[in-house]
């Protein structure tokens, strides 16, 4: 066995069913789980015609590059959306099928285990997958704590000199899992001029990019960010997206990787051999998807009222503020994090998850302890629904 797995720890979700067994949750309350981020809003009905329209491709093997015409659509969509003069769809844009499956492979293809102290450096907290493919590549992971006091914004220059020097890859997440914080473009230069000057890769993990509140004000990408600064060809940096929040459709498991060409060649390389081509019938519905932003505008319209409506009713019970985008609530809770999520599953019926659950203890401080994650995924009505009966569990806490 592959002596890495056992450095695995148990997945959030894992350690969600251990917390709440033996838990009988009270039978006059409906069940209603929002610790999952998962979309629950209806998949777009164009969507699903055009996955069934291109069943007929699954007589032919698809192939790792993917097929032309969905390498070009996403790069006019990407850019579209960040307002990109040049990105070529043959040598810098990659389908993939979703982020995860992607974000986790891509540290296989760029992590050299044989260099001594061999590093990845993520934000914590963070999405466990990254953590998960740097231990399983051979390297260890260094934890940028991510605190209420600074806005939520990684303090990258709180980075020892001696942890960058042994440092191959970045992960970041914007929008933010969980703070929901948007990096700026400050952000972006600090983390260029990191990279320029000790030669790690980024890995910017975007799969929240297209949950956001004001139209007028979309959150800055990755991308943009370094075209922004004359970073031509987007040196030792990916983009990493999907279709399964942007467009209701997690099921589907499409997404793309785009920037540094170099990279995304040794990428494909890894990818001839991981057997992760994606499907001609999933790639027809992913071209409908980003040829499309009608549904992505309506999706969006429905989480603001969400977050407009329930975000004042938790922070009554719960110090919240809204996101800057993404659709989880990042509150803070009375006690341990861990113990109140599992007195309200018990008490009122709602799943949510212990925010200690998505960090680690970096610093002397888990910085997700005592707070919890609210997936705002469900209509309207189940999320009041739910938020009414948090509220009344914490105040009478």
């Amino acid at each position: 066995m592959n002596p890495q797995l056992a450095l695995l720890q148990p997945y959030p979700f894992e350690r969600l069913r251990a917390l709440f067994a033996g838990v009988a949750p009270q039978p006059a309350n409906k069940p209603i789980n929002l610790s999952l981020g998962e979309p629950k809003h209806p998949t777009p009905p164009f969507i699903l015609d055009a996955l069934a329209a291109g069943a007929k491709g699954l007589a032919n093997y698809p192939t790792t590059a993917g097929a032309p015409a969905l390498r070009e659509s996403i790069a006019a969509w990407l850019v579209r959306r960040h307002g990109l003069t040049a990105l070529d769809a043959a040598t810098q844009v990659l389908p993939v099928l979703g982020s995860r499956e992607a974000l986790f492979a891509f540290a296989q293809t760029v992590i050299d285990a044989s260099r001594a102290g061999a590093t990845v450096v993520v934000p914590n907290p963070f999405y466990q997958i990254y953590e998960g493919a740097a231990l399983l590549a051979g390297a260890t992971t260094h934890c940028v704590n991510s605190l209420a006091g600074n806005g939520y914004a990684p303090r990258w220059d709180a980075v020892p000199q001696t942890v960058w020097a042994r440092t191959q890859l970045v992960y970041v997440c914007s929008p933010d899992n969980p703070t929901g914080r948007v990096m700026t473009g400050d952000d972006w230069r600090i983390l260029f001029e990191l990279s320029d000057r000790h030669g790690f890769v980024i890995a910017a993990d975007e799969c929240y990019s297209e949950i956001y509140f004001d139209e007028a004000h979309p959150p800055l990408g990755a991308l943009a960010a370094a075209s922004a600064l004359g970073r031509d060809g987007y040196p030792r940096l990916l983009s990493f997206g999907s279709l399964s929040k942007r467009s209701n459709a997690p099921g589907l498991r499409s997404g793309y990787v785009a920037g540094d060409a170099a990279l995304i060649k040794a990428f494909l390389l890894y990818r001839t051999y991981h057997g992760s081509a994606m499907s001609p019938a999933v790639a027809a519905a992913s071209i409908a998807a980003w040829s499309d932003e009608t549904h992505v505008r309506r999706n969006r319209t429905q989480y603001a009222e969400k977050f407009a409506t329930l975000t004042p009713q938790v922070s009554a019970a719960c110090p919240v503020t809204r996101p800057d985008a993404a659709f989880y609530l990042w509150a803070r809770v009375p006690g341990d994090d861990s113990q109140f999520a599992r007195r309200l599953y018990a008490e009122e019926a709602v799943t949510v998850l212990p925010g200690s659950y998505l960090a680690r203890e970096a610093d002397g401080v888990n910085p997700g302890r005592g707070y919890i994650r609210i997936a705002l995924v469900a209509e309207l009505i189940e999320c009041a629904e739910a938020v009414e009966r948090l509220v009344r569990f914490a105040q009478r806490s």
